[in-house]
């Protein structure tokens, strides 16, 4: 990094000093990429460092649903290599996100913990529909055009994702289960190409695809844009390292008539493929032939922004106060009529709460002040459905719902907050997860004084750090005129004694 750090400083003086790398780190498939780059004026990004590693994590997956071992052994030692890279940088600045292989393996709980310890970096795990979002960021930002309208193609190890949007903003995306090594283990496992082998690819693509024919169809979008190693290898192997970043159709029927001519990926020379992407090249050509014959693509540009960049673009609006989950937070209390007024007083006490035990409890400013704020705000969206048991029904929204920007365990820690605010503490959620159950304990404290909905200041409480867990500490007067507080807040002293951190109560005789 030092290196790094000393070439900038040469070629870009200004830059250094009041900037500092970002890095996004892709697990993919097939791949794992990592790209660090530097924020510039303008929201752009100067790259300053890319790296690639194949690890085919999902070879085999398709028949056992399990990563194999020699697989999730390649990928470890992959990321201890990728660790190097990322090992100076601040933690905020870092970004690590898995895709299809570990939202579908069963045992992705095993790497996805090994890795983390590896990285000394959360891995988190996005669903197909905000993979593809993010990869129309990255594709948007990279791909000049004058086009308003477009429509992103992704075809990676596992999944390939279809996004209609206009210019950065997208509109439609979908997440379908077909990818260049799943492909390859249905209809190429032993290497054999032929003609009849690429029809039955074509036509299992076409199966997954022809639901969503007439409605990407039915979209605005001039112009088509694909991006990823599986779209750049169809079209180095069609027009050459030099030529045209684009695929037409009739060029893509002349690829697969040269790659049965040949017989085998063995025989899949360099000129046509790289021998590290050779094995899987069959299985992904035949997936770009099922989507520009569904779609009616003649032509389809290739560019060299994906995931990775679109994570980089999702990390500078977070560092520049432009988050896009706090748009999906306020999408949620709009969509499902929660009392916005109420939900931001209990959000301004739980982070009141905060405030006064993070050192104690040495908690995160940035990302569990953010989790807090964030299950406040959302703490009442299950009675959109029923006042009856709302937290639990909050807590199924938010776990199942496709929300913008969030990672599946951000969204499963919102769910689990959310299901925690009242009632028995359910002690079995927070296994393994101390500081959930920390913020756990200030929301379910922040929403009882909060329960009367009044527009009163909150009573002067003071909130400490003992050896059980929390002691809150109000005025004797205070309580004496709020009787109903003081009911509820005993009932939840008796609720805490299951919780990880018990509750006791004090009270004082003055009311500073």
């Amino acid at each position: 990094m030092q290196l790094i750090e000393n070439q900038l400083a040469r070629e870009y003086p200004d830059l250094l000093g009041t900037l500092e790398p970002f890095a996004a780190i892709d697990l993919g498939s097939n791949n794992f990429h990592v790209i660090i780059a530097m924020e510039r004026p303008n929201n752009r990004w100067q790259i300053i460092d890319r790296h690639k590693e194949l690890t085919r994590l999902a070879q085999g997956i398709e028949e056992t649903r399990v990563i194999s071992r020699q697989s999730l052994n390649r990928a470890l030692r992959a990321l201890e290599r990728v660790s190097q890279r990322i090992r100076s940088l601040p933690k905020r600045n870092v970004r690590v996100v898995g895709t299809h292989t570990l939202r579908t393996a069963e045992n992705a709980s095993e790497f996805i913990r090994q890795g983390e310890a590896v990285l000394g970096h959360r891995i988190e795990v996005i669903s197909g529909r905000e993979e593809a979002r993010l990869i129309y960021l990255g594709a948007s930002h990279s791909f000049e055009h004058r086009a308003r309208n477009r429509l992103v193609i992704d075809i990676g190890g596992g999944s390939t994702e279809i996004v209609q949007g206009t210019q950065f903003q997208p509109n439609v995306l979908r997440s379908f289960h077909i990818g260049c090594i799943s492909m390859t283990d249905k209809c190429f496992a032993d290497g054999k190409i032929s003609a009849k082998r690429f029809r039955r690819a074509r036509d299992l693509a076409l199966d997954e695809l022809q639901p969503f024919r007439s409605m990407f169809r039915s979209q605005a979008w001039e112009v088509a844009v694909g991006t990823s190693g599986t779209l750049q290898a169809v079209q180095f192997a069609i027009n050459g390292l030099y030529s045209a970043k684009l695929i037409t159709q009739v060029a893509l029927v002349e690829l697969i008539q040269k790659l049965c001519d040949l017989g085998h990926t063995e025989k899949i020379s360099e000129d046509i493929c790289n021998q590290n992407r050779a094995p899987v090249f069959a299985g992904g050509v035949a997936i770009v032939d099922a989507i520009m014959q569904t779609l009616g693509m003649d032509e389809l540009h290739v560019t060299d922004g994906a995931l990775r960049e679109g994570v980089l673009y999702d990390l500078l609006g977070r560092s520049q106060q432009n988050d896009i989950r706090e748009t999906s937070i306020q999408d949620l209390v709009s969509r499902f009529h929660i009392d916005a007024k109420h939900s931001e007083s209990v959000s301004d006490t739980a982070l009141d709460l905060f405030q006064q035990v993070q050192q104690a409890w040495a908690l995160d400013e940035q990302e569990e002040k953010n989790l807090l704020r964030w299950a406040a705000l959302l703490h009442e969206i299950g009675m959109d459905i029923s006042h009856s048991k709302y937290h639990r029904h909050g807590e199924y929204l938010l776990q199942h719902l496709d929300l913008a920007g969030f990672s599946q365990s951000e969204q499963r820690r919102l769910a689990i907050l959310v299901r925690a605010h009242r009632r028995r503490f359910p002690l079995e959620l927070f296994i393994e997860n101390t500081t959930l159950s920390k913020l756990a304990s200030l929301l379910r404290l922040a929403t009882v004084l909060r329960r009367n909905r009044s527009n009163d200041p909150a009573p002067p409480y003071c909130l400490g750090v003992n050896d059980s867990g929390l002691e809150l500490k109000l005025p004797r007067d205070w309580l004496r005129d709020h009787r109903l507080t003081l009911m509820d807040l005993q009932r939840e002293v008796a609720y805490m004694r299951s919780a990880p951190y018990q509750l006791t109560l004090s009270l004082t005789n003055n009311s500073t």
